[in-house]
């Protein structure tokens, strides 16, 4: 299938944010006196939203983790991340020569992630201002997180104008993959982020790409 709209997830997939979400979340962590954690911690752990995981990591160390008090570290998180959250950030290699590509063939694209909306939208207008993309979706309170296939349906509908077997979904979790699966888009798992292709398989992902140039192939019916 040669899609006619792409969904690409955010973290891991086209920016490589780790370095920036371990940092603002250990500040906020060490300020409340709880441990921190490595880098590989919070490469296994993120990817289904922030309060998700704020809650995993209070868990880790047998901290109590109530809503109230999840959401009061989550709302601190998003204020430093807001200010902080781009200083070690980078677009991996050879994605802008994909939205390049894509722009070139009049292929809409769009972005969907659990990361907070306000940082989702920031760090996509700083690091890919030049690109066209149809809507920027990230978490807002309330709202329905991946793998949930709601916000990529609608994406679908009311920003790509395709219909959802018209859609490639691309990303780095089995999370990504489970919202493609449920939503009935192409499952296109990338190996450059933060999980390995057993989860993404495990995900369900139909394809399986090592870099970014291989997505262009991937996307755009075999052209390099």
């Amino acid at each position: 299938m040669i899609p006619r709209g792409v969904i690409f997830d955010l973290d891991g997939t086209l920016l490589d944010t780790l370095d920036d979400i371990r940092a603002v979340v250990n500040e906020i962590l060490s300020e409340e006196g709880l441990d921190t954690h490595d880098r590989e911690t919070y490469r296994l752990e993120v990817g289904r939203g922030l309060e998700n995981l704020l809650r995993r990591l209070l868990q880790r160390q047998r901290e109590e983790a109530p809503d109230e008090r999840v959401d009061a570290l989550a709302a601190r998180v998003r204020s430093l991340y807001l200010m902080e959250g781009d200083r070690r950030t980078r677009p991996y290699e050879g994605i802008g020569e994909v939205l390049d590509r894509l722009s070139e063939r009049s292929v809409p694209v769009a972005v969907l992630s659990n990361k907070p909306n306000d940082s989702a939208v920031a760090a996509v207008r700083r690091f890919f201002p030049h690109h066209p993309f149809s809507c920027i979706r990230g978490a807002e309170p309330g709202s329905v997180p991946k793998p949930a296939p709601d916000a990529a349906l609608e994406i679908a509908a009311g920003c790509l104008g395709c219909a959802p077997r018209e859609v490639a979904f691309v990303g780095d979790t089995a999370v990504d993959m489970r919202t493609a699966v449920a939503a009935g888009m192409l499952p296109v798992g990338v190996l450059w982020g933060f999980r390995d292709s057993a989860e993404l398989e495990s995900g369900g992902a139909a394809v399986l790409v090592g870099r970014p140039p291989e997505l262009i192939g991937v996307l755009l019916g075999g052209e390099r």
